[in-house]
């Protein structure tokens, strides 16, 4: 996905205090922290049910809030800045959380049975704060209990980002999507990354433009290797291999593994856009 983000974070009617004196804003606010309690919430541009989605938040995360209104709250993502509008009961009190999700979805149970009615599902990434273990249940000061081996604390990271990517593979495409239950390509290669240890920028041309360093190629494709990533105008995808690319993919609205020739000349084909660029990151 790629996304002209930073040039919708200014409000002529509305700005963050601290940036008093560097953008013109009719009014600046002191945002207010808040904690997503949603599995997921849509992050909008507009404050409308069918506002375009820009991008996910997930359990557990927080967000700057700047302005409720109807309904909607305006506000800033505190783990890569992304602005836009999230639906207000979506939002609580921010917890400190001490692990994250690390299956494609994990329940939270009412008590320490698998045999109970989960209370709610949480997919790759959300991030809870456990209080106490019981058996093999992790349990959140308000009761839910979670498998303790779907978890994983908070600052041990992933040794290959490209396997956390592989595990998507047939997650369905969705624009804005962050997580199994729909992902779209630059949201693939940050939660991969986050899930290292290594922070990425949202959107594809941001992506592009700030990660790893830039690698010749030529029309045989040769010399790439596994965490690779490889840009399009709009698009990006993961090197598996040197001849493999795994991406999200809006022609195939899946997460799949496939030929990067194939891939190559598919989008010439239909999109008539060639490969931009190739970045290496090194670790």
């Amino acid at each position: 996905m790629t996304s002209s983000i930073a040039d919708r974070r200014l409000r002529p009617d509305l700005a963050a205090a601290h940036l008093l004196g560097q953008v013109k804003a009719a009014r600046f606010v002191t945002g207010e922290r808040r904690g997503v309690t949603a599995p997921i919430a849509s992050l909008r541009r507009s404050s409308t049910p069918d506002g375009a989605n820009e991008t996910e938040a997930l359990y557990g995360e927080a967000a700057v809030i700047f302005e409720e209104k109807d309904g909607w709250a305006w506000g800033q993502l505190e783990r890569d800045s992304y602005v836009g509008y999230i639906e207000t009961e979506a939002l609580g009190a921010p917890v400190a959380a001490t692990h994250r999700v690390s299956v494609p979805r994990s329940f939270g149970f009412p008590g320490a049975s698998i045999k109970l009615r989960p209370t709610l599902a949480l997919p790759f990434d959300a991030r809870v704060a456990i209080a106490s273990h019981t058996g093999d249940f992790a349990v959140t000061a308000d009761g839910l209990h979670f498998w303790a081996r779907h978890l994983t604390p908070l600052g041990q990271w992933e040794s290959d980002f490209v396997a956390v990517a592989e595990r998507f593979i047939g997650a369905p495409y969705l624009w804005g999507g962050r997580t199994p239950l729909g992902v779209d390509c630059s949201g693939l290669v940050q939660t991969a990354l986050a899930a290292a240890g290594l922070k990425a920028p949202r959107d594809s041309d941001q992506q592009e433009a700030a990660l790893g360093a830039p690698v010749a190629f030529d029309a045989s494709l040769d010399g790439l290797r596994r965490g690779d990533l490889v840009f399009w105008k709009g698009h990006v995808g993961i090197m598996r291999d040197a001849q493999t690319l795994l991406h999200a993919s809006g022609w195939h609205m899946l997460t799949v593994s496939e030929p990067l020739r194939e891939a190559r000349e598919r989008i010439i084909e239909t999109a008539r856009e060639p490969i931009t660029s190739v970045r290496r990151l090194e670790f």
